[in-house]
C-alpha cells in the first residue's frame, strides 16, 4: 500500500529551496541554480518493510508573481518547509507571510517547519536563537540550520520530519532515510516528473 506526503517548500526567492530539495535527493549542489519558475516537482520513493512511502517534494517559486498559485499548492499538504536565508532580513522578515499562508489552507493540519539556510556564510544577520524565537512564536513544529552547500543539517531536517510522520515512527525514520544500514530499506529517486493525479502545464509561464 503507497502512503504519499506532500512536502511543500516556501519562502523568498534566493533562499535555498530548490538547493535544499537538490541536496536531498542527490546529496549535490550547484552555485547557479535557475530561480524556480512556477512550481517544480520531485518525489522520493522509500519501500520500509511492508510499506512503501512516497515523499512529494514541491518546489515553489519565491517571485510575487508566481504568488496567486501558493495556496492551491498549501491545501492539500501534510507538510510546510518555510524557509528563509540568515544572511537575508528580508527574507527573515517576510517568515510570517509564509506563515499565513499556510494557516489559512491548512490550519492546524499540518506540520510546519521553519529553516534557516545557508549557514556556512560568515556574513549572518539572523541568530540560531532568532529563529528559535521566532519558530515558536508562529507555532511551527521545530526550526533547524541548514546549509544546502556543505549539507550541514539537510539529512537531519528530513529524519526530523519523518519521525513526524504517521508512517515513519522512531528508528523507522532513521533506517529509511539514511540512518541505518538495513537490508530491507530501498530507496528509489524520482525527478523532473509531474504526478499522475495532478497537472503542472497551469504553473508554467
Amino acid at each position: 500500500m503507497l502512503t504519499k506526503y506532500k512536502i511543500v517548500f516556501l519562502g523568498d526567492q534566493g533562499v535555498g529551496k530548490t538547493s535544499l530539495i537538490t541536496r536531498f535527493m542527490y546529496d549535490t549542489f550547484d552555485s547557479h541554480y535557475a530561480a524556480t519558475i512556477g512550481i517544480d516537482f520531485l518525489s522520493k520513493t522509500m519501500y520500509l518493510d511492508d510499506k512503501t512511502i512516497r515523499l512529494q517534494l514541491w518546489d515553489t517559486a519565491g517571485q510575487e508573481r508566481f504568488r496567486s498559485l501558493i495556496p492551491s499548492y498549501i491545501r492539500d499538504s501534510n507538510v510546510a518547509i518555510v524557509v528563509y536565508d540568515i544572511t537575508n532580513k528580508d527574507s527573515f522578515n517576510d517568515v510570517q507571510k509564509w506563515f499565513d499562508y499556510i494557516r489559512e489552507e491548512r490550519g492546524s493540519d499540518v506540520l510546519i517547519v521553519l529553516v534557516g539556510n545557508k549557514s556556512d556564510l560568515e556574513d549572518k544577520v539572523i541568530t540560531s536563537e532568532e529563529g528559535e524565537a521566532l519558530a515558536k512564536k508562529i507555532g511551527c513544529n521545530f526550526f533547524i540550520e541548514t546549509s544546502s552547500k556543505n549539507g550541514y543539517n539537510v539529512k537531519k531536517l528530513f529524519k526530523k520530519i519523518a519521525k513526524l510522520l504517521p508512517e515513519l515512527q522512531n528508528e523507522n525514520a532513521d533506517r529509511a532515510l539514511g540512518g541505518d544500514e538495513s537490508t530491507n530499506i530501498q530507496t528509489i529517486n524520482v525527478s523532473a516528473g509531474k504526478p499522475p493525479e495532478e497537472s503542472l502545464s497551469s504553473c508554467q509561464c
